[in-house]
């Protein structure tokens, strides 16, 4: 089993795994947002940025528990 990382070193910049974390989610969650619009799902949610930012949330939750895992 991998040891989990405690930062992640960009170009000898050290960042938290839950900013990478979150930026993947917020990419997810823009494309699933697309893909709402383009099917036109997005018309049966009442305020569609909520659901924007709760995909964000639920994507983020799911990637720092299941892929960085910490």
């Amino acid at each position: 089993m991998l040891p989990t990382p405690h930062e992640l070193a960009i170009g000898g910049v050290y960042l938290p795994p839950l900013l990478l974390a979150t930026a993947i989610g917020a990419l997810l969650a823009l494309l699933s947002g697309r893909l709402l619009n383009r099917y036109r799902l997005s018309r049966h949610f009442f305020y569609p940025p909520l659901v924007m930012v709760a995909m964000m949330v639920f994507y983020t939750v799911l990637i720092g528990t299941f892929v960085i895992g910490s």
